[in-house]
């Protein structure tokens, strides 16, 4: 089932116009998430919005938001006041200017969208920009207005469609200046420069996101799959220490030494980079997890296939551990 729209209006080029939809590019829903539950019964935590004096709970019709100016003193602003000021959507996105891609800072990016055509009209006119940006090797400028907020929006050619995303205002950027005073000026040698750049040249290779794997994801994934099958969980091993550098001479050349792999026998063959990794195959969090073992215990259904997008959270509740049952009564 494709996502729902987080915004629906125009792209406007000067006279040239068209129905667009703006779609989230990226997803959260992936990764395993955990619920916070009563250690002693089992049950999920609910959270109460209670007066931070008296403790008692305040009622939603009674919440308003509050401006902090000094200790318990607040500046009252209420949802008509907010609304008075609420920017009106012009369900636009009006191109203002064209810039390189590279004067954009990658500080100043927030967060991608796909922007694609709404409906069965307006693909010429949709084709028309994309093409213009495409042709001219350059970034359009423009502004949304999403949530009652203004937001500026970098668009840029993808596939057949446009991909916008969303740019940080100026005060939203902290500079490095003071950050990076107190770094030292050090002098490298040139000996040490050379050795350093054969280490990266062993290391080079294309971007290539498939070979990047979640570690930590899939130790929750396992961790999750022991506790359902009631495996006992192995303690941690301590780290390694790669002890205390003495001499970065030394140190670069050692490193040097480690990285210089012979070339697989199959990627001499075939021509292929070398140290090029195999390609990883996605799969999808329900389709890792593994039954429960046991007759004493439920078994957990594992569908052939299934959508990765429905994820862990949505997969056959696992049985509780026996210290966490209730007692009877």
């Amino acid at each position: 089932m494709a996502p729902r729209a987080n915004w629906k209006g125009f792209l406007r080029l000067s006279l040239v116009t068209c129905p667009v939809a703006l779609y989230p590019a990226t997803s959260d829903t992936e990764k395993v998430s955990f619920n916070q539950i009563n250690r002693k019964t089992g049950h999920r935590i609910k959270y109460a919005k209670v007066d931070a004096d008296t403790g008692e709970e305040v009622a939603a019709e009674d919440i308003m938001k509050g401006y902090k100016i000094d200790t318990d003193t607040y500046i009252e602003v209420s949802k008509d006041e907010l609304d008075d000021i609420a920017l009106e959507s012009t369900r636009t996105i009006e191109i203002d200017e064209f810039v390189p891609k590279t004067d954009i800072d990658n500080r100043y990016l927030i967060r991608p969208y796909y922007l694609v055509p709404d409906g069965k009209v307006g693909h010429d006119a949709f084709a028309v920009i994309r093409e213009t940006i495409r042709s001219m090797n350059k970034v359009a400028i423009g502004r949304l207005v999403l949530t009652n907020r203004e937001h500026i929006i970098a668009l840029e050619p993808l596939d057949k469609g446009l991909m916008g995303t969303l740019l940080r205002y100026p005060y939203e950027v902290r500079s490095e200046k003071e950050y990076f005073e107190d770094i030292q000026d050090v002098k490298i040698t040139r000996d040490m420069l050379d050795l350093a750049k054969h280490i990266v040249e062993q290391k080079s290779g294309s971007f290539d996101p498939d070979q990047f794997e979640d570690r930590y994801e899939s130790a929750l994934i396992e961790l999750i799959n022991q506790k359902r099958n009631g495996l006992p969980i192995a303690a941690k091993a301590a780290p390694k220490s790669s002890g205390n550098v003495i001499n970065l001479m030394d140190a670069l050349k050692r490193s040097l030494a480690s990285e210089k792999q012979p070339a697989p026998a199959a990627a001499k063959a075939t021509g292929k980079a070398k140290g090029k990794k195999p390609r990883k195959v996605a799969a999808g969090q329900r389709e890792m997890l593994l039954p429960i073992s046991g007759s004493g215990q439920r078994a957990a259904r594992q569908e052939p296939k299934q959508d990765p997008k429905q994820g862990l959270k949505k997969a056959e509740k696992p049985a509780r551990a026996p210290a966490r049952s209730k007692k009877a009564g």
